[in-house]
């Protein structure tokens, strides 16, 4: 009885009506084609024409060349519909108004996050290049560099998650916590109690996490059950079952604020696996940071602007300042600076890419990476091999054990171009690295939730903080040779001995890259 009621309960789920109103709704697009293929003498000629009109739309358009490449093939071999395809995703208006709506929250922070003079003084007296990369973070991300910031490093999910709890513990005033993945577990339970006893306590609440989540990891209605704890809780972009391209944008970003004194942020989910609670993929190594000082107040608008996308009343912005009363301890080290960002998938901004193309470029001694994911674009394959042709010491950390077989095929397709040029793979033997972190000529890094690929780049809303002339940089070269020794380095023999058959997929799937 147990197994007939699992499978009515996925024969009638939200998941399984969602999948198959998403299928019927592309049979009406291939049936629309088949019909007018029927007219091909009449229809043919004009698809064509139009198509070549929108070919030389897409070539003249301000987009990555990867994503020009993936329309123009489809709409070269198959005219009609490819054509008719792009069309329908180009004119999708709720995309649009949701960069509006977003656009508008930013207007209403402004205020919130002007740039301290003295701040680019200091910075450009230092470092006139990174002054001018904290220009671009805030004319086109709209967020300024701050100093009187402390940054802590976690080299685990696990050493995060503990003080995450800490924190929360000590909010009196409001919690604000943004996150792609939610999984009832450990963790997440250990979390809602506290939350839960503290809107008892009068402290405001607000939870919001990403809508994918509710067609295998929580059911439609959680928000709801949130709600009747006293936390005010939504699904960012719930999924519908209709054929719309912004529900490819995901809110993958991982924030979590409290009383406007205290942010995180990094790579890690609320979910068991993050704290190796649960073994998926062997040891799941992540990483995060965790800031107290000026420069908190980004990331509480960086919440805020997200979670008024869809409300539709006024924000009092300022009542979530820190309280100008409160004096952090002096024994907090706040040296350097710290210039929090996100990234919109639909500005036309890249600004995390923009981040990290600048670190490599600008790198003289080393660059190392930790990710989980390469599917890269020309641009950053050719800055990755330019610098260490240059001689700079590019080293990059992958999975030894992968969660997405496809991903890490695509991934692999890179490696010999990379290697040939003098970059350093290494692959992580006990597990999967799900960390996102740069780091530079111990003076730079990056700690965020962006992934080296299209997704994270160009179609999701991200987040990270680029550190400049911090003492915490060092903790994170520490760990990045840590987990260095735990990995073994990928050769070209390692790259001529993968199976054919691998190696062929991974090839073929570099024509859907900008999807991955």
């Amino acid at each position: 009885m147990k197994l007939i009621r699992r499978m009515l309960r996925i024969i009638f789920g939200r998941t399984t009506f969602a999948v198959v109103s998403l299928i019927i709704q592309v049979a009406i697009l291939f049936a629309a084609y088949r019909f007018l293929s029927r007219y091909l003498a009449y229809f043919y000629g004009g698809s064509a024409l139009l198509g070549a009109f929108v070919i030389i739309y897409i070539l003249n358009k301000e987009e990555n060349p990867s994503f020009k490449l993936a329309w123009m093939i489809p709409i070269a071999a198959v005219p009609v519909f490819g054509t008719f395809f792009y069309l329908f995703v180009e004119l999708q208006i709720v995309g649009k108004l949701a960069n509006k709506r977003l656009r508008v929250n930013m207007e209403n922070t402004e205020t919130y996050l002007t740039q301290s003079p003295r701040v680019m003084e200091d910075l450009s007296r230092i470092s006139r290049r990174n002054a001018n990369l904290a220009y671009y973070i805030r004319h086109s991300g709209h967020y300024p560099a701050y100093k009187n910031t402390n940054v802590q490093y976690f080299p685990v999910g696990e050493a995060m998650f503990e003080e995450m709890k800490k924190e929360l513990e000590g909010a009196k005033r409001f919690i604000f916590m943004e996150f792609f993945i939610v999984e009832r577990g450990e963790m997440w339970e250990a979390i809602l109690e506290i939350l839960e006893r503290k809107a008892k306590e009068g402290v405001e609440v607000r939870f919001m996490y990403d809508g994918m989540c509710s067609l295998t990891l929580l059911p439609f209605s959680y928000p709801k059950e949130l709600q009747a704890r006293g936390i005010n809780a939504k699904m960012f972009s719930p999924i519908k079952p209709a054929f719309t391209t912004y529900q490819n944008n995901r809110d993958h970003r991982k924030i979590l604020v409290v009383d406007g004194l205290t942010a995180f942020t990094g790579g890690v989910n609320l979910a068991d696996e993050y704290i190796n609670r649960r073994v998926r993929f062997g040891h799941w190594k992540d990483t995060g940071i965790m800031l107290k000082g000026d420069a908190v107040t980004s990331f509480t608008m960086m919440f805020l602007q997200m979670w008024n996308i869809s409300e539709k009343g006024p924000e009092d912005y300022g009542k979530y300042l820190r309280d100008p009363e409160y004096f952090y301890p002096l024994e907090l080290s706040m040296d350097g600076f710290v210039i929090p960002y996100g990234d919109s998938p639909l500005d036309q901004e890249s600004v995390g890419e923009q981040v990290y193309l600048d670190i490599i470029n600008s790198a003289r001694h080393y660059v190392h990476i930790m990710t989980p994911y390469l599917i890269l674009d020309y641009e950053i394959i050719q800055a990755l091999t330019f610098a260490a042709k240059r001689g700079v010491e590019v080293v990059i950390i992958m999975p030894g054990i992968p969660d997405k077989k496809y991903a890490f095929l695509l991934a692999r397709s890179h490696y010999g171009e990379l290697i040939r040029a003098g970059v350093q793979i290494y692959e992580y033997i006990p597990g999967f690295v799900h960390a996102k972190v740069y780091a530079s000529d111990d003076i730079k890094a990056v700690v965020g939730t962006i992934n080296m690929d299209f997704r994270s780049l160009y179609l999701h809303f991200e987040c990270a903080v680029y550190l400049y002339r911090n003492e915490v940089i060092q903790d994170i070269q520490r760990d990045f040779h840590d987990t260095l020794a735990q990995c073994r380095r990928i050769t070209m023999e390692d790259c001529r001995n993968y199976p054919w058959y691998e190696v062929l997929a991974g090839r073929a799937l570099r024509l859907f890259a900008p999807l991955m």
